[in-house]
């Protein structure tokens, strides 16, 4: 038996929207004969893609389409009539369209009766995000939130380390993001993220964007956040839109943070778009506990347990004698890991058609934008903040 489910893909013609949502999540569903349930049943996606850029949607359709069912897929530009009932019937709708365009596209998608799935940040202000949610719960609607890197390896790994009782007592937990992106001017290459993300006005800006990712990471893998300090900062004030025209950033390029978790656990992540990777991955996360300690990239994760640990002491006048990443092991793999774009969109349709429990919400989405809000407040008044319940 097969359960159709079709699905609005609204916005994906950018880079994140094509590569992980269309291409390696649905379209490899697909291809794969649909999200597999036993018993001969599955679940099968058919999409159809909306934007304003009829072009660019023409130009998707046809090049995924055919890849993955011969045929090109179904698009359009009419968002209301793809919501009504004009070009059949889809069940889910999902945005990837810029944050501040998201609200009135969910408002419509609550008003047709949709399953909402969509990107993140919901919104930019917590107010927003959460008015957002209860307007979806309200209406009885299944929803969900884009949280990927919960299903990365590295962060799986870590998992499975926490759970099994690994570390003793987590001490602390120290990220580190980013990675140089380009500015356009004076010889160098063209930017290699939107210029919309430089500018606040578009709602733009790396602490509205990280402190959504570390807000679920943090509190599905270490614990609820009770208070944090904060400071961002624009390093690079000019750089290159796609139109090759310099423009003047308003929004924050890199920002730092301490967050404390109820439990008194330390969380520190310095997020930049102006640095140069040394370093494992573009992401790379130290957790310190009293038994072991780990540092997790997206996919591998190295170890050091208390045995392991060296003995330093400390005397800046001779050559260092340690060589401190000899003292650190590979985790071993142990399965083969999918996309986690993909990973999560087959939890959610198993939740629209099956019903099956699912706990990323507009609502814990929210709470996402109200970490990166707080943060932005504790920037602007230099102080500690402390997060209340949502």
């Amino acid at each position: 038996m097969t359960h159709r489910i079709g699905i609005i893909l609204n916005g994906v013609t950018g880079r994140m929207g094509t590569n992980q949502h269309l291409e390696r999540s649905l379209c490899s569903i697909i291809k794969e004969g649909g999200i597999q349930l036993g018993s001969g049943q599955r679940i099968m996606p058919e999409i159809i893609l909306t934007g304003r850029n009829e072009e660019k949607l023409r130009v998707l359709a046809e090049e995924h389409g055919r890849k993955t069912t011969g045929e090109t897929f179904p698009y359009t530009t009419d968002l209301e009539g793809a919501l009504n009932g004009s070009y059949g019937n889809y069940e889910v709708f999902f945005d990837a369209s810029g944050t501040l365009q998201r609200g009135k596209f969910i408002e419509m998608a609550a008003a047709a009766g949709k399953a909402i799935y969509c990107e993140k940040p919901t919104a930019t202000k917590s107010a927003e995000a959460l008015r957002l949610a209860k307007l979806v719960d309200d209406a009885g609607l299944k929803n969900g939130v884009v949280q990927d890197k919960l299903w990365l390896p590295g962060f799986r790994k870590v998992r499975a380390l926490r759970d099994r009782g690994y570390f003793g007592d987590i001490l602390s937990v120290r990220g580190e993001f980013g990675y140089w992106v380009f500015t356009g001017l004076g010889g160098e290459q063209p930017a290699q993220r939107p210029s919309w993300n430089y500018r606040s006005e578009d709602g733009g800006g790396i602490m509205i964007d990280m402190f959504c990712h570390w807000h679920y990471l943090i509190n599905n893998l270490f614990g609820p956040i009770r208070r944090l300090v904060a400071y961002g900062n624009t390093d690079i004030t000019q750089r290159r839109n796609e139109h090759g025209d310099a423009f003047t950033c308003t929004a924050d390029d890199s920002a730092y943070a301490i967050f404390v978790l109820h439990d008194g656990t330390v969380c520190q992540f310095n997020s930049s778009w102006c640095v140069r990777v040394r370093r494992d991955d573009l992401l790379s996360v130290e957790i310190n506990g009293t038994k072991g300690s780990a540092v997790a990239g997206l996919r591998d994760v190295y170890l050091q347990s208390a045995s392991d640990t060296p003995k330093p002491v400390w005397n800046p006048d001779v050559e260092q004698p340690i060589q401190f990443l000899d003292d650190w092991q590979k985790a071993p793999e142990g399965m083969v890991y999918d996309n986690a774009f993909k990973i999560q969109w087959q939890d959610f349709l198993r939740h629209v058609v099956l019903d099956e429990p699912w706990c990323y919400s507009l609502h814990e989405g929210a709470k996402g934008v109200q970490l990166a809000e707080l943060g932005m407040q504790s920037w602007m008044e230099s102080r500690w903040v402390e997060i209340p319940e949502l």
